[in-house]
Parts: C-alpha cells; structure tokens; sequence
C-alpha cells in the first residue's frame, strides 16, 4: 500500500498541482500581453440625397456625404479632400 501511495498517487498529484500552478501563471502572462481589443463601429453615412461624379476620379458620390467646392459659380462634388485638392492644382 505504502509503495502505491509513494511511487504511483503522489508524482500523480504533484504533476497536477504543478501543472495548474504553471498553467496560471503562464495564463496571466498571456492575458497581460495581449492588447485590449476595440470595438470599432463603422463610421456612419448619411442616407440618401443626389449621387454626383467626382471631376477627378469618376467615382460617384453622395450629395450628402460629398465634399463640394464652388468653381465659377457651380457646386462641384469630391469624393475625397485629395480628389479636391488636385482639381483645385489642375
């Protein structure tokens, strides 16, 4: 009975206890150096209004969303401030 207990059942709880211990630890080294994720929520648009041609690229944009300059006296639609910027240099 004593060889049992000596040569099978305590390595047996020792292995156990030791790997818990290590699990644990190890664990909160993982959680540590894992950033905190962000939920990120797309950016909302606004729905509707007109679809207008950008001058520069030919994308179609919204009237609503557009970023728009005044060009002799005419409302003209960008996608982007880099599409405007390069009407602008033309």
């Amino acid at each position: 009975m004593r060889f049992i207990l000596l040569e099978i059942v305590l390595p047996i709880l020792l292995f156990t206890f030791l790997r818990a211990l290590l699990r644990s630890i190890f664990q909160g080294f993982k959680t540590a150096a894992t950033p905190q994720t962000v939920s990120r929520q797309p950016p909302s648009v606004q729905a509707g209004g007109e679809l207008m041609k950008d001058p520069v690229c030919g994308i179609y944009v919204s009237s609503a969303v557009a970023i728009t300059r005044t060009v002799d006296g005419r409302l003209v639609h960008f996608c982007s401030k880099e599409c405007r910027d390069k009407y602008r240099a033309a």
